[in-house]
């Protein structure tokens, strides 16, 4: 295959690998931190409404109903909100408008392995600041000459927490540092750094409806911030894509921001089913990290992470892993419904009890 048009840039950037998506029926998907549960009924709703001329005319381009109901969830102006087409390409739009300064760029050397390929692909200089032994970002440890930090709270893969004084002590100890906190799983245990907002011009916020509201079929990421930084993700998108949240997820997402009852009893069914997974893991043998995600990170000291991960294949369950220094030994296995939760401990205490 010929190569000769391709840029030098391209030619050595290293894409991001997006967890599996099996097909066939009788597999356990639990690689991807999707939600358990189904959305709110009043997202169904939403979506048998929409008509043929809704889907011949353009969507909003501003998502103006779906930022207002977001700004007043939050104690907000629209002008504090943005939304795109899933948080990943908000993230791309993070690392373009407001990373490509003079200065470093860092975050965590076991993270979201998409912010490597941002850099990359944008040319930002950054660096990687290791994790502490136990997996926990220390504030501390992170340059406040850097330009840039951007972190996820809970992190990804491992599932620890930053509590709001941490995230306060690093914006104060780093006033002209910008800060981005990557709040994928913030619903499952944390609390949003949005409350911080109103005292920091250097805090933005991004989120996901991919996860708790159990969307991710849809695509819907969002940012939160100062308006100067919010209108820097808008410059991008109207000089990128005008539209890239369409009529169906528009409607969808708005529907499902309406309904908190129904995602706030989803999210603690979810935190229930993690502790009693992480509860009888660990009577396993499992040394598992202490997660505030829709996630366990776990390893056993008598076996090994690669062999864990293939008899769980075995067994149709697909669960995630790394070949990377410090986790080549650790699974990742998402959050699923009761019934879910039997069937991998049945499945790991099988694999377990066999092996030894």
């Amino acid at each position: 295959m010929s190569r000769r048009f391709w840029s030098d840039q391209i030619a050595r950037l290293e894409p991001y690998v997006p967890g599996e998506q099996p097909r066939g029926s009788g597999v356990l998907k639990l690689n991807t931190n999707e939600s358990p549960y189904p959305p709110s009924p009043r997202v169904l709703e939403a979506l048998s409404s929409i008509s043929d001329d809704d889907l011949l005319r353009y969507p909003d381009p501003e998502a103006l109903a779906l930022r207002e109901a977001l700004a007043d969830a939050h104690g907000l102006v629209p002008q504090q909100v943005f939304v795109g087409n899933g948080s990943d390409e908000v993230l791309a739009h993070v690392f373009f408008a407001l990373f490509r300064r003079p200065g470093q760029l860092l975050f965590p050397d076991i993270s979201y392995s998409f912010y490597p390929v941002w850099a990359q692909l944008y040319a930002i200089d950054f660096a990687r600041v290791p994790l502490r032994d136990d997996f926990r970002i220390a504030v501390e440890d992170y340059d406040i000459a850097a330009a840039s930090m951007i972190v996820p709270n809970p992190n990804a893969p491992t599932g620890r927490l930053l509590g709001l004084e941490e995230i306060r002590a690093c914006l104060d100890a780093g006033p002209d540092r910008l800060l981005v906190v990557d709040e994928a799983y913030i619903d499952y245990g944390g609390e949003s750094a949005i409350a911080l907002l109103e005292d920091y011009d250097n805090l933005l916020v991004v989120q996901t409806l991919s996860k708790s509201r159990a969307l991710a079929g849809l695509r819907v990421g969002l940012a939160f911030g100062p308006v100067d930084l919010i209108e820097a993700l808008q410059r991008v998108k109207d000089s990128f894509n005008s539209y890239p949240v369409d009529v169906v997820a528009q409607r969808a997402a708005l529907a499902a921001v309406q309904d908190p009852d129904w995602y706030d009893d989803c999210c603690l069914r979810v935190i229930s089913n993690r502790e009693a997974l992480r509860a009888s893991l660990t009577e396993l043998g499992f040394e598992v990290v202490p997660s505030s995600a829709n996630f366990l990170f776990l390893r056993h000291p008598d076996h090994e992470g690669r062999a864990l991960f293939a008899a769980l294949r075995e067994r149709g369950i697909i669960v995630r892993r790394w070949d990377l220094p410090r986790i080549d030994q650790y699974l990742r296995i998402s959050v699923g419904t009761e019934e879910h939760v039997e069937r991998v401990v049945a499945s790991l205490a099988e694999v377990v009890s066999a092996r030894a």
